[in-house]
């Protein structure tokens, strides 16, 4: 070790640089921005193996080796060249409010930007009841604002799901597949009315059925699925298949860092992993792309 005219000690050599490699290191994390989702198994990727996608990606505070949507972020932000430092906590089948009182230790921290996604059907006992979600959204979002009263904090707006639509048993039976993804999308709504603790919406149901609507996703998996259309739902017609996640992961990508996702384009790596087609994988990145730009959102 020599010393510098400040007579303050400098490490020489193979030592002096594993030091400023440290540093480096350790100012690149620093500048990073942190994100954290907040979810269930349609965060986690269920039913799909975008559940075990890349887990070395992303920070599970659970250390259930979940990759998930997440990882489909990191992922993007890799190929857009953004610096995120990723983070989740989920747990199947559980709501917003349980991770405020069951999660809090894991869940504090000063994070930058936080995505919340709640349960599927707004309240298990009581489905379509949206004031289990909005209680538990605003809880949360004051634990984030405590923390840190510059956090982005969005709300996620989930997936009709096909065996509450066509089966009987279903909350949502004899509805159009849109409605129950519109019901979800206007609780969220409801949320952000007065508490500017949240910042927006993420519209993940909305750029499904979009997919339908355009006919780049099938409507109706217990029909048989048509030809060169998409499927977004897994095999119990209920969470999402690698399409349908790959197309929430796109929804959030862009809502959360203003790139647009069909810039992403047909040789993006995730498609690639999880055997997504070139076409498939396009066609779903300009259903993103133009479901965000609806909302008014600035894609660069």
């Amino acid at each position: 070790m020599f010393r510098d005219k400040n007579g303050l000690g400098v490490f020489s050599g193979a030592r002096g640089i594993a030091v400023v490699l440290m540093f480096a290191i350790g100012a690149r994390a620093a500048l990073a921005r942190t994100i954290l989702f907040v979810g269930n198994s349609f965060t986690f990727g269920d039913r799909s193996p975008v559940k075990r996608f890349h887990p070395e990606r992303v920070n599970d505070l659970n250390k259930d080796g979940f990759g998930g949507v997440p990882a489909l972020f990191k992922t993007f932000a890799m190929e857009a060249g953004l610096d995120y430092d990723v983070s989740l906590e989920t747990s199947p089948g559980k709501s917003l409010e349980w991770h405020y009182t069951e999660k809090r230790t894991e869940l504090e921290g000063n994070w930058n930007v936080v995505s919340l996604q709640g349960y599927s059907t707004l309240d298990e006992k009581h489905p379509g009841d949206p004031s289990e979600q909005i209680k538990g959204a605003h809880q949360l979002a004051r634990l984030f604002a405590e923390e840190n009263p510059a956090v982005k904090i969005y709300l996620v707006n989930t997936w009709s799901r096909a065996d509450q639509t066509y089966r009987a048993s279903g909350h949502w039976y004899g509805k159009p597949i849109y409605q129950m993804a519109e019901d979800l999308a206007a609780a969220d709504a409801e949320a952000l009315k007065g508490f500017p603790d949240l910042t927006a919406t993420i519209p993940v149901g909305g750029a499904w059925n979009r997919a339908m609507r355009e006919g780049v996703a099938d409507p109706n998996p217990y029909d048989g699925i048509d030809f060169g259309k998409v499927d977004l739902w897994s095999w119990d017609q209920y969470h999402a298949s690698a399409e349908g996640y790959y197309l929430e992961a796109l929804v959030i990508f862009g809502k959360i860092t203003g790139v647009d996702p069909a810039s992403l384009g047909a040789k993006e790596t995730a498609a690639g992993d999880l055997g997504i087609s070139p076409a498939f994988a396009t066609a779903l990145q300009n259903v993103a792309h133009e479901e965000l730009a609806a909302e008014g959102d600035a894609l660069r």
